[in-house]
């Protein structure tokens, strides 16, 4: 949801520290952007991030679908090469949409059987009604005020972004979350790409995000009662507005509006308790990019990519830079 008064947060989060109680850590450059099988091969072993060392940020071009204006989610294909997944915040209907990484428009599909309250978080992971398959999380978790009793993660089987597509998604499965304490606004959802569990990481002012977990969704409807699995330490102004998990599953990055937080998962480790572990900060600011909430990381992890809300917002790469 748009909140024009968060801009005094950006400034605020941008003097803080990184996250003081959580982890991080080096990976090999990732294939052509996109280029990775279901299967996702595998990179040499991690000792810390490559997002945490210095950072070259490009403009790959601008966000050009008209219906594109408020984009707030945002994850990369794992099995279609080259093609960004995204869909509007609040305000509009359920939809999402296929970009290349120039900005250039895909596909508009619409999602039959979801709602959209507060769409803000998109990810990718195991379909539970397909072996083997990939699905879309639509996470509508957005609750500014804290009013909303019980909040939606809607799936969907990933679908084929070809030119000029247009039409709708398979019928959406809905996941009801209810957290185990209360109301809380949140805008990442993470999924894990090996197991589906999922990870919602609540948005405060006090940069004291509470992390919240289940176990993967089943292929039917379901309601369950999110677990509290800790906090994550982003100090003052440090508002979660967005997160990924690299496609395989050994990269872990939360976003607020001016930096990015990255943690190496170990071996056998849940999400969560990566998180516990404390994060190295990304090797460039976001602060520039505004009312950024869209964050996706490419398939090892070494790169990632954002926009911004606004109608033809940039999508801006951030890589490491050449040694």
């Amino acid at each position: 949801m748009r909140r024009r008064v968060l801009r005094v947060a950006v400034v605020l989060a941008a003097a803080v520290p990184a996250l003081t109680a959580f982890g991080c850590s080096s990976a090999d450059d990732d294939p052509a952007l996109g280029a990775t099988p279901t299967a996702v091969t595998q990179a040499p072993a991690l000792s810390r991030p490559r997002l945490c060392g210095p950072l070259r940020m490009t403009v790959l071009g601008r966000a050009a679908a008209p219906a594109a204006t408020e984009l707030s989610g945002l994850v990369l294909s794992s099995d279609q090469p080259g093609v960004l997944w995204t869909h509007n915040d609040s305000g509009d209907r359920p939809r999402i949409f296929a970009l290349r990484p120039d900005g250039t428009p895909l596909a508009d599909l619409a999602v039959p059987g979801a709602e959209a309250v507060d769409w803000e978080d998109l990810a990718l992971g195991p379909d539970p009604a397909r072996p083997g398959g990939r699905a879309l999380y639509l996470a509508d978790i957005g609750d500014n005020r804290a009013t909303r009793e019980t909040v939606t993660v809607y799936r969907v089987p990933e679908p084929a972004a070809s030119a000029a597509a247009t039409g709708s998604t398979a019928p959406a499965v809905a996941l009801t979350l209810r957290y185990p304490d209360g109301p809380h606004d949140a805008e990442t959802l993470l999924v894990d790409p090996r197991t589906g569990a999922l990870v919602v990481v609540t948005k405060q002012l006090s940069g004291e995000s509470g992390v919240y977990v289940t176990r993967a969704a089943p292929a039917g409807p379901a309601e369950r009662t999110l677990r509290a699995a800790g906090t994550l330490h982003l100090g003052f102004g440090g508002l979660a507005t967005g997160g990924d998990v690299s496609a395989d599953g050994r990269v872990v990055v939360v976003r607020t509006y001016a930096a990015a937080f990255a943690w190496i998962r170990r071996p056998g480790a849940s999400l969560a308790g990566t998180l516990r572990r404390a994060p190295c900060r990304a090797g460039a600011s976001l602060a520039a990019e505004g009312q950024g909430e869209a964050l996706a990381l490419s398939a090892h992890g070494s790169a990632m990519f954002t926009v911004a809300e606004g109608s033809a917002s940039p999508v801006r790469r951030y890589a490491p830079r050449p040694r």
